[in-house]
């Protein structure tokens, strides 16, 4: 059975809205390995309606350079997208869950069961407040960046109450926290 596993990179005040006009400072060779383990044990991805449409836009048409490696992996791998506002998902590999969030919830439940490995997902607050409030998430990791943002999105806004569990956790030279949290049961 696969887990869902949700990715993000997060600041010290739980901002992680555009985390490329904070995050790159903080990226190097400890970081990069944390998130290439992540990719490595990915067999399908999740996302939901405006990662989908911004990586579906870039990622079909990108592949040189030092993101070859993900472009090939990204373009690939099964896509799982959440959305009610989509009527087509057109990207290779990419199926659209849409309709009544009961069903769609009922839908992930069975390729969980049916998978293997992880399901990963990389952002999208909303998607992980809805994952959560389903019981459908099993690993939350955060990146926790040295900085305060100050402004943006952060990860729970007005959200109830979940309590978490760590599960692991490191430290980086950058001072970045590698912390991985699981639901704890109800």
């Amino acid at each position: 059975m696969a887990k869902i596993v949700s990715n993000f990179f997060i600041s010290l005040d739980g901002v992680v809205e555009r985390p490329d006009q904070w995050h790159f400072p903080y990226f190097d060779d400890e970081m990069g390995a944390a998130v290439g383990r992540g990719v490595e044990a990915t067999t399908a991805f999740l996302m939901g309606r405006r990662q989908y449409q911004e990586w579906a836009e870039f990622w079909p048409n990108h592949g040189g350079g030092e993101d070859a490696g993900f472009a090939t992996f990204i373009n690939s791998v099964p896509k799982y997208v959440l959305s009610n506002t989509l009527t087509q998902a057109t990207w290779q590999n990419s199926t659209l869950l849409s309709g009544d969030p009961a069903q769609v919830a009922a839908r992930l439940r069975e390729i969980k069961e049916r998978a293997d490995g992880e399901i990963a997902m990389s952002g999208s607050a909303t998607t992980v407040r809805w994952l959560l409030a389903n019981g459908l998430l099993d690993e939350l990791r955060l990146l926790v960046h040295p900085i305060a943002v100050g402004r943006g999105q952060r990860l729970f806004e007005d959200t109830p109450t979940h309590p978490l569990r760590l599960a692991s956790h490191e430290t980086f030279k950058s001072g970045v926290l590698n912390l991985t949290y699981v639901p704890e049961a109800a």
